[in-house]
C-alpha cells in the first residue's frame, strides 16, 4: 500500500511540474473576460481577475517593470485585479501570444505594433490590438568587444553577432540596421539569435563580437557587462544610419545613452523608439480602465524598480497613432487629464 502511495505521490508531482512548465513556456495566463462594447466604461473590477503580462528577457527592461506592474494592480484595486508577469522572447511573439490569448497585456517596441495593426513585417494580416498607453523610450544599444575591429554596424561583416531572441523588437531593429548597412543579416554576419543573458554570457567568454539590445536604461544585463569587463566592450554610435531607418518608420528618433547610464567614459549617440503597451480589442473595457489608471497611478513604484518607468508620462500617453487607443485606456487618460 505504502509503494502504491508512493508512485502515485510521484505522479502527481511530475504532473505539478509539466503544468508548471506549460505556464513558464507560454502556457495560457490570461483570464481577463470579453468586452461588452455597448456598456459604460466604469474603470470598476467587480469580479476577482487574474491578467498575464508578456514581458520580455530576464534581464531586460519589460520583465522588471512588467512584475512591478503585476504587483502594484492587486493593492490599486482592492484585490479584484492581479496580474501575472512572464519572460518572453519580446515583442513579435508577445504580439503573436497576446491575439492567441496566452496573455492579456504585452509590452511592444513601437515600430512592431504598428507592423502588427498593419500587417506588416513579421504580421501576415492585420492584427486585433489596440494600445493601453506609450510608455518610456527603448534605446538601441550596440555593443562591442573592443578587440573585434568593428567601427560601425557595416564593419560587423563576417563577425559573431547577437540579433537578439527569435520574434523580438531587438531582432526587428537589428535586421533593419544591418541591411541599412547595407549587411544581408542571413548571409553577411555569423548571426546567433540569442536572449540577452546568453548574449552577455557569449561577450564575456569572447564567443560573440557584438550584439543589439533594445531597453531601457539602464538594462541590467548590460549593467553586469560593462561592470564586469569595463574597457573590454564598447558602444556603437548607430546615428549615421538614422536617415534609412526613419525611412522605414518615423517612430525611429536620435536619442543618447547618457555616461551615467553604465558608468561609460561618454555619452553615446543612438537611435530610440516608444514602447508602448498592448491589449487585444476585445479585452473587458474597465480591466483596461484599471491597469491603465494603475501604470500612472503608481509610476513611481515602477520606478522603483526601474528607473526607466520615470519616462511614463501622460503627455505621452495618447501618441499612439496609427495604433488604436482601447477604450478602457482612453476613459481612464480622460480621467487622469491626458490630453
Amino acid at each position: 500500500m505504502s509503494g502504491t502511495k508512493t508512485r502515485l505521490g510521484a505522479a502527481v508531482g511530475v504532473l505539478a511540474l509539466v503544468a508548471a512548465g506549460a505556464v513558464g513556456c507560454g502556457g495560457k495566463q490570461g483570464g481577463a473576460a470579453k468586452d461588452d462594447a455597448s456598456s459604460e466604461v466604469t474603470c470598476e473590477v467587480t469580479r476577482e481577475t487574474r491578467v498575464g503580462i508578456a514581458t520580455g528577457n530576464a534581464t531586460g527592461v519589460y520583465y522588471v517593470v512588467g512584475n512591478a506592474l503585476a504587483g502594484q494592480l492587486s493593492s490599486a484595486t482592492g484585490g479584484k485585479l492581479t496580474g501575472t508577469a512572464a519572460e518572453t522572447g519580446a515583442s513579435v511573439q508577445n504580439i503573436e501570444q497576446l491575439v492567441a490569448g496566452q496573455y492579456d497585456v504585452a509590452f511592444s517596441l513601437f515600430d512592431t505594433a504598428v507592423n502588427a495593426v498593419q500587417g506588416k513585417g513579421s504580421f501576415t494580416a492585420a492584427q486585433p490590438v489596440e494600445a493601453l498607453a506609450r510608455i518610456y523610450d527603448n534605446y538601441t544599444q550596440v555593443v562591442v568587444r573592443a578587440d573585434a575591429g568593428i567601427a560601425s554596424v557595416a564593419d560587423m561583416r563576417g563577425k559573431r553577432i547577437s540579433t537578439g531572441s527569435p520574434k523580438s523588437g531587438t531582432e526587428v531593429i537589428a535586421n533593419r540596421l544591418l541591411e541599412a548597412a547595407g549587411l544581408d543579416p542571413a548571409k553577411d554576419i555569423q548571426a546567433q539569435r540569442l536572449d540577452l543573458g546568453k548574449t552577455v554570457d557569449g561577450v564575456k567568454d569572447g564567443s560573440i563580437d557584438g550584439f543589439f539590445w533594445s531597453g531601457g536604461l539602464p538594462t541590467g544585463g548590460l549593467t553586469d557587462l560593462f561592470t564586469t569587463a569595463g574597457d573590454k566592450v564598447r558602444f556603437l554610435d548607430i546615428t549615421p544610419l538614422l536617415p534609412k531607418m526613419a525611412e522605414l518608420n518615423p517612430a525611429y528618433q536620435a536619442g543618447t545613452i547618457g555616461k551615467d547610464a553604465y558608468r561609460t567614459p561618454t555619452d553615446t549617440p543612438t537611435i530610440v523608439v516608444p514602447n508602448v503597451l498592448l491589449v487585444r480589442k476585445d479585452l473587458d473595457a474597465n480591466v483596461a480602465c484599471a491597469i491603465t489608471r494603475t501604470l500612472f497611478e503608481r509610476r513611481d513604484a515602477l520606478a522603483q524598480a526601474n528607473p526607466a518607468a520615470k519616462g511614463i508620462s501622460l503627455d505621452n500617453a495618447r501618441k499612439t497613432d496609427p495604433v488604436a487607443l482601447h477604450r478602457g485606456a482612453d476613459k481612464a487618460l480622460q480621467d487622469l487629464g491626458a490630453r
